[in-house]
């Protein structure tokens, strides 16, 4: 599929430079992605951190919600930045990282930066969820797998098969799309994760085209959500600078081409 640039900003709107869209993980919130939002903004950037359909009430909420209409906020909020902004990037947090891949082959996104981005369920029982919602409506929670004591990252208290269902169809999708992404992708990876495994790493690293991927940080001392973590920093400047670099390439790839 073509991507769609929604460039064209309202004569009334001021153009403003550079933007990032963050998005976070399943049954989440953007409490897990607020203060990296906060560090770019420091750094120059605007942002904006959306709350997916479903997320951030109660989880009886997710069921019925399909992941179209994840796919569809990620992209309503990729359009409004894009109005108003010259270059827009995506951060992604988990399941926010294989939306952030989505994003970027329908899109014309900057640069992608992916901290524990999942794209396989590690449940041998994940193809069946769409039967076995109808028997079991929740499964315990995969919230908190955060090395630092006292952080919640204010998840769900429990898992909804139904939209477990919907997860496994969003990775199995994104997987078939990697090919598509063109912007360059960096990653952040924990040493210890309980809720994506490596698995998710392989088939990143194996799709993408060769090239895409710039960088692989290896965080050490942070488990699955890392932006709450002992590794926060390293991905907030890491991060800042990776956009920034990219920022500067287009930039000074539009005044040659002028």
């Amino acid at each position: 599929m073509m991507k769609i640039d929604e460039g064209n900003t309202p004569l009334n709107e001021p153009v403003r430079s550079n933007a990032v869209l963050l998005i976070h993980g399943f049954t989440g919130s953007p409490v897990a992605m607020r203060p990296w939002a906060d560090s770019l903004e420091l750094a120059g950037f605007d942002t904006d951190v959306p709350l997916l359909p479903g997320h951030g009430t109660q989880w009886q909420d997710m069921v019925g919600r399909g992941y179209d209409q994840w796919i569809g906020a990620t992209e309503e909020a990729f359009d409004e930045l894009a109005r108003t902004h010259q270059q827009v990037f995506v951060a992604g947090l988990s399941m926010g990282g294989a939306l952030a891949l989505h994003l970027a082959t329908r899109r014309n996104v900057a640069g992608v930066s992916l901290v524990n981005p999942g794209l396989v369920v590690d449940s041998r029982l994940a193809p069946y969820t769409r039967w076995l919602k109808h028997a079991v409506r929740t499964v315990a929670p995969i919230s908190n797998d955060i090395a630092k004591r006292g952080v919640d990252e204010g998840a769900y208290p429990r898992t909804p098969v139904a939209a477990v269902a919907e997860l496994h169809a969003l990775f199995a999708q994104t997987r078939r799309r990697l090919e598509l992404v063109s912007a360059p992708v960096q990653l952040f990876r924990s040493t210890v994760d309980n809720v994506v495994s490596e698995q998710s790493v392989r088939e990143l690293v194996g799709g993408l085209n060769p090239g895409t991927l710039a960088e692989h940080h290896m965080l050490l001392h942070s488990k699955h959500v890392a932006t709450l973590d002992y590794d926060a920093e390293q991905i907030f400047h890491e991060s800042a600078r990776f956009f920034a670099q990219l920022a500067v390439k287009e930039q000074k790839r539009k005044e040659e081409r002028a």
